[in-house]
């Protein structure tokens, strides 16, 4: 069984540049390795209003995690 593990800041960056770049989801997905629904889910949960933006997606990726029950092994 594979073990969830979430996107870094790095990675997000990296789906910013090959966006920007003009690749589609999927091929964003193979070069980072990780399920196109990773990258669907990610642009579409984290954006904001003025788009999805990696700094952004970072920010309310921490505060959800902080607002969970188990922060505490966040932190």
């Amino acid at each position: 069984m594979r073990l969830y593990t979430q996107l870094t800041i790095e990675q997000r960056y990296q789906i910013f540049g090959l966006k920007k770049a003009g690749f589609n989801q999927s091929k964003i997905a193979s070069d980072l390795n990780v399920h196109k629904s990773t990258v669907s889910r990610e642009l579409s949960r984290n954006k904001g209003l003025r788009g999805w933006r990696p700094g952004q997606a970072q920010k309310k990726v921490t505060e959800r995690r902080l607002g969970c029950v188990g922060s505490r092994k966040f932190r």
